[in-house]
């Protein structure tokens, strides 16, 4: 059976995270070229901009690349329609379902991820038309579920028949070699590239990513139903604060509104977004993509003695 990557014309099961904010055709395009799959992160942009990404990435590669859809944009129906039009090799979602517009990705020739947090959304994904599904872990960056790589991929792969790769918590060979005993067919990471030469953010991003220690991200708004991991700053302890008084969605909302821009374009320290997963703390140096990657699976292949993907 062919493994994702030769599915996918990819010489690493290694998918680069959608990242919204972060994930543009700089570090897509460089992803790709090292070998992996790297992803534009449309976010809260619109269908324009994401068209401009795609002109932009193949200027830098003629290797595949994805688009990742966050399904709570406003403009999700006018992105998706781009994706197919564009006919981008592999789509990447979160924060829903993809079920409307998975029919029209498949016409097109797209290759359909979407990550999931449990396994009740896996199955939904998988009897929807999904190729495979990204299980995420709740130790990533970003919007996280509940359970943890560990315990959430070995479920979710036991529960479908469709490609499973894994994600969270992932940031060297060794997150890549237990993956592959989990019996995921691959990785998607994020933070670990956050750190990369070739990413498209302030400075002050990569060096919170590159001082961060093991306890340095903190979830934010559980009670308020939307969870986000990021590195702990004054704009995190006022977040806990409304977590304190049982503060409402909205109001939670109301203060992350223009957040990540402030730590991806600005650099605000202090009243930033920086979303991170809990492995900030195993980077510690910036380095190009390709040589993030190829360490990664250097020592991947030294652990499992050079045995491949079991899918």
């Amino acid at each position: 059976m062919a493994t994702i990557a030769e599915i996918l014309g990819i010489k690493y099961p290694l998918f680069q995270g959608g990242m919204a904010w972060v994930a543009d055709h700089h570090i897509a395009a460089a992803v790709s070229e090292a070998g992996g799959l790297g992803i534009i992160g449309v976010g809260g942009a619109d269908e324009n901009w994401l068209r401009t990404q795609i002109q932009e990435i193949r200027k830098l590669t003629d290797k595949p690349f994805g688009v990742n859809l966050m399904l709570m944009n406003p403009r999700a129906d006018e992105i998706a329609k781009v994706i197919a039009e564009e006919k981008v090799k592999v789509v990447t979602t979160g924060a829903g379902s993809a079920q409307k517009y998975i029919p029209m990705w498949k016409e097109a020739g797209c290759f359909v991820v979407p990550v999931v947090p449990s396994v009740a959304m896996a199955k939904k994904m998988e009897r929807d038309g999904a190729d495979a599904v990204i299980a995420e872990g709740t130790e990533s960056g970003g919007h996280v579920g509940e359970l943890t790589t560990m315990a959430l991929v070995p479920q979710v792969i036991d529960a479908v028949n469709i490609p499973v790769l894994a994600a969270g918590g992932i940031a060297d060979g060794r997150g890549v070699a237990a993956s592959f005993m989990l019996g995921a067919c691959g990785v998607q990471c994020g933070t670990v590239f956050c750190a990369s030469e070739e990413v498209n953010i302030h400075q002050n991003y990569k060096d919170m990513i590159i001082k961060a220690k093991d306890t340095s991200t903190k979830v934010t708004g559980r009670k308020a139903g939307a969870p986000v991991r990021q590195i702990r700053n004054q704009l995190t302890a006022k977040f806990q604060e409304l977590e304190d008084r049982n503060a409402g969605f909205e109001e939670m909302e109301a203060l992350g509104v223009g957040a990540l821009r402030k730590a991806v374009v600005d650099g605000d320290t202090k009243n930033g977004t920086f979303m991170a997963g809990q492995i900030a703390g195993m980077v510690n140096e910036i380095k190009p993509a390709k040589t993030i990657i190829e360490d990664m699976f250097a020592q991947a292949n030294e652990i499992l003695g050079n045995a491949k993907p079991v899918c």
